[in-house]
């Protein structure tokens, strides 16, 4: 038997057990499973390792989408997470390539996947407080937020969960360094059942500008005594 003279539904089965490449190489054979690949019922979920993968067309993004994924776990995070005004040019040259890669592909979640569930972003140093600001307004049903190692992520993040996030809850912020106790206990305030986790991100060293850092050596030697 063929696998084209297989029905629809067992076609979409079968998809779902292939990778987002696979199921394209599959597509790419004959009309009738170009259709099983376009099927919105088969794009549900989406999990992405790396930010060049957001830029394939081996996956559909639509209003069936309510599970989404994008963790960078590569040592080459490593560089994204320095501050901005400590970074060397190649360290600059190299996010540069990448910068805006994860930003653009969450505002496309916004404007086409409004039934989006949860959204797991880990490794994802670009990401900004106005990207996620924008997702909670545009995807009125999260239910699940979690952020790990969003290191521009700050307490602008967390108000805005307390204005928009009414769906929410699940949020984790953790190894955030620009997360405060004092974004977090507000959160806790405003919202009350929500899950909240933020591992560490209160007790990190945040982002200093230069200017800012400065004052603080200064203020610091004055404290020693001579």
């Amino acid at each position: 038997m063929h696998i084209t003279q297989l029905n629809r539904e067992c076609l979409l089965h079968l998809f779902s057990f292939l990778d987002k490449n696979s199921r394209k190489s599959l597509a790419k054979t004959c009309h009738k499973l170009l259709e099983v690949f376009q099927d919105p019922v088969l794009w549900s979920l989406l999990n992405f390792h790396s930010p060049v993968e957001l830029k394939k067309d081996n996956f559909l993004l639509g209003p069936a989408l309510k599970y989404l994924s994008i963790c960078w776990y590569s040592e080459r995070v490593k560089v994204c997470n320095i501050e901005d005004w400590m970074k060397n040019n190649f360290q600059k040259d190299f996010c540069n390539r990448h910068e805006n890669t994860v930003t653009d592909f969450l505002l496309e979640v916004c404007n086409r996947c409004p039934n989006l569930v949860s959204l797991t972003l880990s490794g994802c140093g670009h990401v900004t407080d106005d990207c996620i600001s924008l997702l909670l307004k545009n995807c009125p049903n999260l239910k699940t937020l979690k952020l790990e190692n969003c290191v521009r992520i700050t307490d602008q993040t967390l108000e805005a969960v307390t204005l928009y996030g009414g769906s929410l809850r699940t949020l984790h912020v953790d190894f955030c360094r620009n997360i405060t106790q004092t974004g977090l206990e507000r959160v806790r305030e405003k919202c009350p059942l929500l899950m909240l986790r933020a591992e560490r991100s209160a007790n990190m060293i945040p982002d200093n500008k230069p200017e800012k850092k400065s004052m603080l050596e200064k203020a610091s030697r004055k404290l020693v005594p001579l």
